[in-house]
């Protein structure tokens, strides 16, 4: 990708979010965010697990307000990928504010693609600072209209 805007709906088609996420808990959460990653790449789900749990035990990607941006750097993709979810009950996540974690962005990126993966995780961050946007998609019933509500904020 150039250096120009990084839009999260590149990365993001309706496919790859789900509305609403089935887990109850981090490691569920974890594991299914992965495992419809790794199924719309075609790869193991368990190898792409590792490097989303080991980033985790380092500091939770709970960042507060109700989201979480788990998120890892893997050999096994060549290029930023990104898969997202709702959780409407909310999912305790050991978030920085104690809240549990109803949006969460899973972001996996190459080893060697730093400047692409901070660009994709601080978009993310300032997408969802915004309350109306947050609000928004926590409401969304659908992954068709999460994804509509994303491409509207991004626009803005």
């Amino acid at each position: 990708m150039p250096d120009s805007v990084l839009l999260l709906t590149e990365l993001l088609t309706p496919d790859r979010i789900r509305v609403p996420l089935v887990a109850t808990d981090k490691p569920a959460a974890l594991r299914e965010l992965t495992q419809m990653l790794a199924e719309r790449l075609f790869i193991d789900a368990e190898a792409l697990l590792g490097p989303v749990l080991e980033r985790e035990r380092m500091l939770s990607t709970g960042i507060g307000h109700g989201i979480a941006i788990p998120h890892a750097k893997s050999s096994l993709v060549s290029e930023l990928s990104l898969v997202a979810g709702s959780s409407p009950g909310g999912v305790p996540f050991d978030a920085l504010d104690g809240e549990p974690v109803r949006l969460f962005f899973l972001l996996i990126g190459p080893e060697s693609g730093a400047g692409q993966h901070v660009k994709a995780l601080s978009r993310i961050a300032r997408l969802v600072r915004r309350e109306s946007i947050r609000g928004a998609l926590f409401a969304a019933p659908t992954a068709d209209d999460f994804h509509r509500l994303l491409v509207e904020a991004e626009e803005r």
